[in-house]
């Protein structure tokens, strides 16, 4: 492999909290250092950014059974177009991801065709049907990195405590979504005035901290590894920061459409708004904001969740939840830097360093000797999002026709370059 070296670069370091002009060197798939090499190729970042991969947690590729919405190809494609060098998979696919079989196969195909680094998770009970616990031992043997049923919450507590009590005994990391699950049935929007003008089925935010009390109690009982997917509401932020700080395993994510969009954008029924859990308030977001800032919530991820246009061409209340976000998490992300929310090298802890970290991953940084899965991006390039030009096989995205500023120009994974591909 070739060695490289990137000149006038504006590095952003997330494990020094650094941002600064300088070179970086790769050799043989691993960073260098600072310094030059005679044989190296010379790339010139003409002052743009160049930052660690981002590790993106929550990727619903839809292979096995519904392939039509989204391949590994596909998604690879996009991810590599967003500057996504690791993409965590969820297992909610059709089967589910519960059999180190499955898994297999999901591994095997991942590897023939996605150009970036694919992590598989697997369900925590089988079907994830919350009734009888997956073979967590031996899909770990399999290379699954995490543990989720994802938005099918156990409901019998006596079923999850004996999952989490497994993982602890294997050191598994347990990935849930908490919510309470019969408030939550059916929802289409977060309860208060603006679902009530427009008649939506709505949930209570307090639905997400009921789940996260009962998920936190779980934790003290078991001593268990423990994410909670997203975090979105300030109700369920301080049951948070009260459970970090008497020592709990404890770490928590949240969508970047929770973090730049509000219970408002739905306006006229627009389903591509859809998400889940719905869309908070202005409040809830500005506080999900403030949490990333100051590292309560550790990591951000695009929860890309690919729907085709039959599913999401219906009345708001009956159409399916989810949107796209590999190629969109960047160019959003960079709205927080923006507004002087944050900034950059405090937003990479979280698309990058903290993931990695969480999953015991050497990602994340740009010391010598990581792993050299870069990207390279203007932060200021401003254009305007065309949903049609998306690599994703689906195009539901609640940026179509948003300005947005932040424009991938390179990625590379393990000092190979898989985009401009």
């Amino acid at each position: 492999m070739s060695a490289l070296l990137f000149k006038n670069a504006r590095l952003i370091d997330p494990e020094t909290g650094t941002d600064s002009v300088g070179t970086l060197a790769v050799r043989d798939g691993k960073i260098a250092g600072p310094t030059g090499m005679d044989d190296a190729t010379v790339i010139d970042c003409d002052g743009k950014c160049l930052a660690p991969g981002i590790v993106d947690i929550g990727v619903k590729v839809s292979e096995p059974g519904e392939r039509h919405k989204e391949s590994f190809r596909s998604a690879g494609l996009a991810a590599a177009a967003g500057g996504v060098t690791t993409m965590v998979t969820r297992p909610d696919t059709t089967p589910a991801i519960d059999t180190p079989e499955v898994l297999e196969f999901v591994r095997r195909r991942a590897n023939e065709a996605s150009p970036v680094r694919v992590l598989p998770m697997a369900a925590l009970t089988r079907g994830r049907q919350g009734r009888e616990m997956a073979e967590i031992g031996f899909l770990m043997d399999a290379g699954a990195v995490a543990f989720t049923d994802c938005d099918s919450v156990i409901t019998d507590t006596k079923v999850f405590t004996r999952c989490m009590t497994y993982a602890t005994s294997l050191g598994a990391l347990v990935i849930a979504h908490p919510q309470e699950p019969i408030l939550s049935a059916g929802a289409a929007a977060t309860s208060g005035k603006f679902a009530s003008l427009k008649g939506l089925p709505a949930v209570s935010p307090m639905a997400e901290r009921m789940g996260l009390d009962r998920d936190i109690a779980v934790v003290e009982m078991t001593g268990a590894r423990y994410h909670a997917d997203q975090i979105t509401t300030a109700r369920a932020l301080r049951r948070l920061e009260r459970a970090r700080s008497v020592g709990l395993d404890i770490t928590a994510g949240v969508s970047i459409h929770h973090l730049t969009l509000n219970e408002l954008d739905v306006g006229d029924f627009r389903t591509f708004f859809k998400v889940k859990p719905p869309l908070r308030s202005e409040d809830d977001r500005l506080a999900a904001v403030e949490a990333v800032a100051s590292g309560l919530i550790d990591v951000i991820s695009s929860m890309h969740t690919p729907q085709d246009e039959e599913s999401k061409r219906l009345p708001f209340a009956e159409a399916a939840s989810g949107a796209v976000g590999l190629e969109t998490l960047l160019p959003a992300a960079m709205r927080l830097v923006h507004n002087g929310h944050i900034d950059l090298p405090t937003l990479w802890r979280a698309l990058s360093l903290a993931p990695s970290k969480r999953l015991g991953l050497d990602t994340g940084r740009l010391k010598a000797g990581a792993p050299a899965d870069l990207v390279l991006f203007d932060p200021d390039a401003p254009f305007v999002m065309d949903r049609a030009k998306l690599r994703s096989k689906s195009k539901n995205t609640p940026f179509d026709e948003a300005r947005m500023e932040g424009r991938v120009l390179g990625t590379w994974v393990g000092g190979a370059p898989v985009f401009p591909d």
